[in-house]
Order: C-alpha cells, then sequence, then structure tokens
C-alpha cells in the first residue's frame, strides 16, 4: 500500500443502479411502487394537484376581506397601568420601553391606551394611540397622554 493508493472512506459513492433484477432490492418496479402516474418516468406532479379532484383550494369555502395596509395595536387598559403602579411594577413616567419592560407588550407592537377600569394616580404616559375615555380618565386623575 503506498499514499498514492489510499482513499477516504466514501470518496466516491457508487450510483444506486436500479431495474437490474429482484437480487439488487432495486428491480421489479425500481423502488417506485406499483402502477401510477408518479411510477412512471418524466412524471412530475404538483404538490397540490389531486389527480383530477377538486383541489382543496378550491373546495374551502371563502370570504371576507383582509386589508393588508391595517394598523394593529396592542391594547392596554388603564385598570391595569393602576394595578402595575401599585404593584411597584411601573413608576409615574412611563415610556413604550417601560410597558414592554413590564410584559404589557411586545417592542414590535404598537400600543394603544385603552379607557376599561379607572385610575387615580397621576401619571406622564407615552404610547402610539389613546381612545378618548382612557385620555379623559387619565387627565382627570392629573396626567398627561403623549402620543408618540
Amino acid at each position: 500500500m503506498k499514499l498514492h493508493n489510499l482513499k477516504a472512506p466514501a470518496a466516491h459513492k457508487s450510483k444506486k443502479r436500479v431495474g437490474r433484477g429482484q437480487g439488487s432490492g432495486k428491480g421489479e418496479q425500481s423502488g417506485r411502487g406499483h402502477n401510477g402516474q408518479k411510477s412512471r418516468s418524466g412524471a412530475k406532479v404538483k404538490a397540490w394537484f389531486e389527480g383530477g379532484q377538486m383541489p382543496l383550494q378550491r373546495r374551502v369555502p371563502k370570504f371576507g376581506f383582509r386589508n393588508p395596509f391595517r394598523v394593529e395595536y396592542q391594547g392596554v387598559n388603564v385598570q391595569k397601568l393602576s394595578d402595575f403602579l401599585e404593584a411597584g411594577k411601573l413608576d409615574d413616567t412611563i415610556t413604550i420601553a417601560d410597558l414592554v419592560n413590564a410584559g404589557l407588550a411586545d417592542d414590535s407592537d404598537r400600543i394603544k391606551l385603552l379607557g376599561s377600569g379607572e385610575i387615580d394616580q397621576k401619571i406622564s404616559i407615552e404610547v402610539h394611540a389613546c381612545s378618548a375615555s382612557a385620555k379623559e380618565k387619565v387627565e382627570s386623575a392629573g396626567g398627561s397622554v403623549t402620543i408618540v
């Protein structure tokens, strides 16, 4: 044995020869099963093709409209702010980063302040949007709402 005779194991894997008899393990149907479109040579079938049967994407009823330009907001209620303030998770000056750190929203969310519940502490809060009732409740408690 010399250096030029050495080969790495599996450096060149031989091609699987199909249709060369039963003893090869790939004889008769050559690993393609029995009859059908996919057993023929040159067969190409799209993944969603169902053999001429009405395909699923045409059988399922379709309705409604999804606006691709809709802006989704993560709602934060005034009551939730009040609870977080009492628990000490937020202070009286609240930014969007503070709301994200408190777990009320993700950093990719747009945040809308909603008016469900009551608040009696004076806060200044920074949000992307605010309902009229939430703004009134915060301002009646002596606070302010800033729209970013």
